[in-house]
């Protein structure tokens, strides 16, 4: 099963970090280039324990549907949410906060699985990895700029 890791530095305290990250409406700002969209479950705010959230967005050429669970959270230091209808065989969105002196450094593990076997599994080392690690980077670029900046408020609600 593939695993992006990323780890980003952010000037902020964890609490803000820990809540943009749960923040829907942050996301789909991170996201417009997709076209991504809370369609269906929790639509806007912060995302909270056991909810879910059905995502519309444009990828690989295709409009898509993705449905996810929150299945673990430990407020602020991690929350993870994982897949339950989509076009994966498998997603989970590992999130971890660690405070440091002078802010807070988000880790990101990010494991998924394709279906279609060993064309899956070319893919994935060919393109997909690169592609979804993209998206990442913008999310986490996005959650950066917001909480090191006085613009985070509004989000949070």
């Amino acid at each position: 099963m593939p695993l992006i890791h990323l780890t980003t530095f952010i000037d902020a305290p964890p609490d803000r970090v820990f809540d943009l990250s749960r923040s829907i409406n942050l996301h789909k700002k991170s996201m417009e280039k997709s076209q991504e969209e809370a369609i269906a479950g929790v639509t806007s705010g912060l995302v909270q324990l056991n909810d879910t959230i059905t995502w519309k967005a444009r990828h690989l050429g295709k409009q898509r549907q993705m449905k996810m669970k929150i299945t673990a959270m430990d407020k602020p230091l991690s929350f993870v949410d994982e897949m339950l209808e989509g076009d994966f065989r498998s997603i989970k969105h590992e999130h971890h906060f660690k405070k440091v002196d002078n802010g807070t450094i988000m880790i990101d593990l990010f494991h998924f699985e394709t279906p279609y076997g060993m064309a899956g599994k070319v893919f994935n080392s060919l393109y997909l990895t690169g592609y979804l690690r993209r998206l990442l980077e913008q999310r986490n670029r996005t959650i950066k700029d917001y909480a090191e900046s006085n613009k985070w408020q509004h989000l949070l609600t």
